[in-house]
C-alpha cells in the first residue's frame, strides 16, 4: 500500500474557490463522462440537494458532479453555476430537449465565521466548475468548502479552532481509492492511529485543548442553540466499479472513520454527510472498499486540521503547536 495524490484516484476533476474575507467557499467535482454515487447522512442537520437522487431505488445511474461548499442552505445555489457550465459544455444528462446536468450539494454552516451575508453561489459554482475543468486546483488547508471551517464549538465560537479541508488518498496493487473531508464539527478531533486530541475547544485561556465530551457531562442542562457552525461533509472515490446500493453501504462504512477522529460525532447539530463515488471498472472486495474508505476518512480529517492556518481570529494546530 502506498500514498498517492488524491487527483490520481481517477477522472474526478476538482476545483475550488473562497471569498476569504467572508471566510466561504466551495469545492467542485465533476465526472465528465458521469459518475457512479452512494450518500450516507448521519447528523442530524443537513444542508444538502439531490440527495434523494442517489437512492438506489432512484432512476439514475449516474450523476455529473458534486459540490462542497459553506453557507448551509443559503449555499445551495451554488450548484446552479456548475449546472450553467456543465450545461455550456454538454455535459449532462440528454432527456431529449435539454442537457440536465446531475449534480448533488452538501453545505457546512460557515455563517458564525466570517461575513453571514456573503454565502457561495451560482457564480462562484460557475467558476469553480471552471476552474476544475480548465485548471484542477485542489489543495489542503483554508481552501473551497474548507475557507471558514472550525472544530470545537461546545463552549461557543470564542473557544473553537481554525480547520480546514484535508485529502488522503491510497494504492493497493490496481486499486486506488482516496477521500476530500471538509471538517467543520461540534466535537474535537483525534488522532485515529494514537488516540491523541489534535484539535477542538480551547482551554480558557485559548493556550491549549480540552475535552468537549469531558466538558459536556458537566452539565446535562439542555444547550439552547448548538447550531454555530457545524457539520462535517466528505467525498471518498475509488476507481473500483460498484454500483448504487453497494456505494450507499461503503459511504456508510467510511463514517466509521468519522467515529474515529471526531468526538462527539453525528449530533443533532451536525449535518454529517459521505458521498461514496465509483470512477472506474478495477474489480475490488465491497467490504475492503469500505474498510478502506474508513480509513482514508480519518487520515484525511487529520490532514484537514494540521494543513490548516490560523484565521479570522481562531488558531490551528500549528499555532498551538509550531
Amino acid at each position: 500500500m502506498r500514498e498517492i495524490p488524491v487527483t490520481d484516484v481517477g477522472p474526478v476533476c476538482i476545483g475550488q474557490t473562497e471569498n476569504t474575507e467572508a471566510a466561504t467557499g466551495c469545492t467542485v467535482f465533476i465526472a465528465p463522462e458521469g459518475m457512479r454515487a452512494g450518500l450516507d447522512v448521519r447528523g442530524g442537520g443537513p444542508a444538502s440537494r439531490e440527495s434523494q437522487l442517489l437512492n438506489p431505488l432512484m432512476a439514475a445511474q449516474q450523476i455529473h458532479a458534486i459540490v462542497l461548499a459553506g453557507g448551509s442552505a443559503y449555499g445551495l445555489g451554488t450548484a446552479n453555476g456548475v449546472m450553467q457550465y456543465l450545461e455550456e459544455h454538454g455535459i449532462g444528462y440528454d432527456t431529449g430537449y435539454a442537457l440536465v446536468p446531475l449534480v448533488a450539494q452538501s453545505d457546512i454552516y460557515d455563517l458564525s465565521v466570517g461575513d453571514s451575508s456573503v454565502r457561495p453561489d451560482a457564480a462562484m459554482g460557475y467558476e469553480a466548475a471552471r476552474l476544475a475543468m480548465e485548471a484542477p486546483n485542489y489543495q489542503d488547508g483554508n481552501y473551497g468548502a474548507g475557507c471558514g471551517a472550525t472544530v470545537g464549538k461546545s463552549a461557543g465560537m470564542d473557544f473553537c479552532m481554525k480547520s480546514g479541508i484535508g485529502s488522503y488518498a491510497i494504492q493497493i496493487g490496481e486499486l486506488k481509492i482516496g477521500a476530500v473531508v471538509v471538517v467543520n464539527a461540534l466535537g474535537d478531533i483525534y488522532d485515529w492511529r494514537t488516540g491523541t486530541q489534535i484539535a477542538g475547544m480551547l482551554n480558557e485561556d485559548r493556550t491549549g485543548l480540552r475535552s468537549t465530551s469531558e466538558y459536556m457531562r458537566g452539565s446535562y442542562a439542555v444547550i439552547g442553540n448548538k447550531f454555530t457552525g457545524n457539520t462535517t461533509i466528505c467525498v471518498v472515490f475509488t476507481n473500483a466499479r460498484f454500483d448504487k446500493a453497494q456505494l450507499c453501504k461503503i459511504a456508510g462504512m467510511a463514517h466509521d472513520g468519522y467515529a474515529r477522529s471526531i468526538n462527539p460525532v453525528h449530533t443533532s447539530a451536525d449535518g454529517d454527510s459521505i458521498y461514496a463515488v465509483s470512477i472506474g471498472d478495477i474489480e475490488a472486495d465491497q467490504d475492503l472498499a469500505g474498510m478502506l474508505a474508513a480509513e482514508v476518512v480519518s487520515t484525511a480529517i487529520t490532514r484537514a486540521v494540521t494543513s490548516a492556518e490560523g484565521a479570522y481570529g481562531y488558531p490551528a494546530v500549528r499555532d498551538l503547536h509550531p
